[in-house]
């Protein structure tokens, strides 16, 4: 079962809230989300070189706590990075509060932001308003949350799966958000997931870096990695259905993986200035692996996006960007397709019509995919259109 509401309160033992704390001029800047009941944290985070203090802080705590967490506050309109001293300060704060108020150890609390690098953050307007975040605390506050860690999306991010075993279900529910500054091999982004199912710390560690591998690492928009990406997820047990090994453990990393896909494609949609979501499928390669660097380096190509935003049927930078991507290809073999219409075929076979390749390419989802025809490797990206909106939305970003 799948629903895009109240994704990080949907599993049971669950309340989030999101309101407007200042940091934003209108829109609502300060999320909470809070386990009712003790829980297993795991998390990853960028690995660019220049971190955030909420990410070096997040870091720290959850080192302490043994992979305990049962509180994230998150803020938008600020990313507390390159703020030195008085920004680990800051980020020191506001964990130790939201501790405070929810009556909590503060190794058990989590803290991220985004939003503008280098800008002090005003904690201040952050500690006047967590009394009034925390009091706005509901089961039904997933929606606002999800809505109040936003900075340039357009809509808010949500999943939810449920899964049935014999003694009963458990849910996995999640949140993100992002639309620029996005590129693989880190969280990419910030997203934040529940779930009440009971799992030991090392197993969700796990099986969140395998999940984000599969979802979170094929997304690119602009090539950028950010200071403050992190994913993280709370594991509280109300549920009282316990993953441990075999079957059951493959399907809640099935289902984990599940949700962060549908959260990976939100994000790639939802791109700065973008008009499609493209999805780069590689089938026909010598192994996996081979697949997912060919289809990276298509899904980052500016060329091959575009030409998407133009609906120009520019199949030549498709083949071109796969020949870049160090893995040995063999240009004759391959089969290129526009959203399933055939625009190249092995021996460089290339007749199809213009018009009916640009009426494919005009639509909202637009699926690219290249056959290398070297064996049975495959691997999906997913990335979007670029256009005069990414350049509006980034050349004034801070004014």
């Amino acid at each position: 079962m799948s629903d895009r509401g109240n994704g990080v309160t949907a599993a049971a033992g669950f309340r989030a809230s999101g309101i407007h704390c200042g940091l934003r001029r209108e829109h609502a800047d300060l999320a909470l989300v809070v386990s009712d009941r003790p829980a297993v944290a795991a998390a990853v985070f960028t690995t660019n070189r220049v971190q955030a203090a909420p990410v070096t802080e997040s870091k720290t705590r959850l080192a302490a706590s043994g992979g305990r967490a049962r509180a994230i506050m998150v803020n938008a309109g600020n990313a507390n990075a390159c703020t030195g001293e008085r920004g680990d300060r800051a980020a020191r704060q506001t964990v130790e509060e939201t501790a405070r108020l929810l009556g909590l150890p503060p190794d058990e609390v989590l803290v991220a932001s985004t939003g503008v690098i280098g800008q002090q953050l005003a904690v201040d307007k952050i500690l006047a308003a967590l009394p009034h975040s925390v009091d706005e605390l509901s089961v039904e506050g997933g929606d606002a949350a999800a809505r109040a860690i936003l900075t340039t999306d357009t809509f808010a991010k949500q999943s939810l799966r449920r899964v049935v075993e014999p003694e009963g279900s458990y849910t996995v529910g999640g949140m993100a958000k992002g639309s620029g500054m996005i590129h693989p091999d880190l969280a990419t982004t910030l997203a934040f997931v529940t779930t009440d199912a009971q799992v030991e710390p090392e197993v969700l560690q796990r099986a969140l870096e395998t999940a984000v591998d599969q979802s979170f690492h094929r997304v690119t928009i602009d090539g950028d990695t950010s200071t403050n990406d992190m994913v993280a997820v709370l594991a509280n047990g109300a549920s009282g259905i316990h993953v441990g090994g075999g079957p059951r453990r493959e399907d809640f990393e099935r289902t984990l993986t599940t949700v962060l896909v549908d959260l990976a494609r939100d994000v790639a949609r939802d791109g700065e200035g973008a008009s499609r979501l493209i999805t780069v499928r590689v089938t026909g390669g010598a192994s996996d692996a081979d697949a997912l660097a060919v289809a990276r380096v298509i899904s980052s190509s500016l060329l091959v996006r575009t030409a998407v935003y133009g609906a120009d049927a520019n199949w030549g930078r498709i083949v071109a960007a796969a020949g870049r991507s160090g893995v040995a290809v063999e240009p004759e073999r391959m089969t290129v397709r526009l959203n399933g219409l055939a625009v190249l075929e092995p021996g460089f076979v290339s007749a199809f019509s213009e018009e009916e390749a640009r009426d494919r390419l005009s639509a909202d989802d637009v699926e690219l995919g290249l056959d290398l025809g070297q064996g049975d490797g495959e691997a999906e990206t997913w990335t979007c259109d670029l256009t005069e909106g990414y350049i509006e939305i980034n050349a004034h970003y801070r004014t």
